[in-house]
């Protein structure tokens, strides 16, 4: 009897460690796309402004939580504060945050015009997306080697049994550098449509 509670321990531990290389190499593949929104490509998108704080009442608050953010047309952003009195706090965020645009306030709205990408800008962007993705790599492949180095930690585990988990790591390690090629090639098309 204590060999299969033994058994059923070790089997659960080696499941757990899978589990945690595959949660991590997920969330390394959630954290592309986030980074991919931020790359613009030449269309309006209200992602190109989620990430800008605004200090609203001495809080910075994420601007969607302080304006309704639209897209009325393919290379035009509006922003429309939900309090007047914000209007000029968020034109300063914006400023602030770099992101290129010069934000357009008449009082009642902003608007953010997306200029059109150069040749050379959709380059850089590519090159930007493609150094996204290889950093991604290097995460997915960092979970594979945690994950290993759990498994030698294991004591009374077979080697067969430890060379199985091995390849089931390799194959998921594999699954997702493949998964950050297919967003790689999906932004990359992306950015150079002219």
């Amino acid at each position: 009897m204590c060999n299969l509670s033994n058994f059923y321990y070790i089997m659960e531990e080696l499941d757990l460690i899978v589990e945690s290389v595959q949660h991590d190499m997920e969330a390394a593949v959630k954290h592309l796309d986030h980074a991919f929104q931020r790359i613009r490509a030449g269309r309006a998108s209200t992602n190109m402004v989620q990430d800008v704080m605004v200090e609203y009442y001495g809080a910075l608050t994420p601007i969607n939580q302080v304006a309704n953010v639209s897209i009325p047309d393919a290379m035009t952003i509006s922003i429309q504060p939900w309090d007047s009195k914000a209007i000029n706090d968020i034109e300063k965020a914006i400023i602030n945050s770099n992101l290129g645009f010069a934000p357009s306030n008449n009082g009642v709205n902003i608007i953010l015009n997306v200029p059109p990408l150069t040749e050379e800008r959709r380059r850089e962007l590519a090159k930007q997306a493609k150094a996204e993705t290889e950093d991604t790599k290097v995460v997915v492949r960092n979970a594979r080697q945690n994950g290993l180095k759990e498994l030698k930690k294991l004591e009374g585990v077979s080697e067969d049994l430890i060379k199985g988990i091995e390849a089931d790591i390799q194959v998921l390690t594999d699954k997702y550098v493949k998964i950050c090629e297919e967003h790689l090639k999906t932004k990359e098309a992306e950015i150079m449509k002219v």
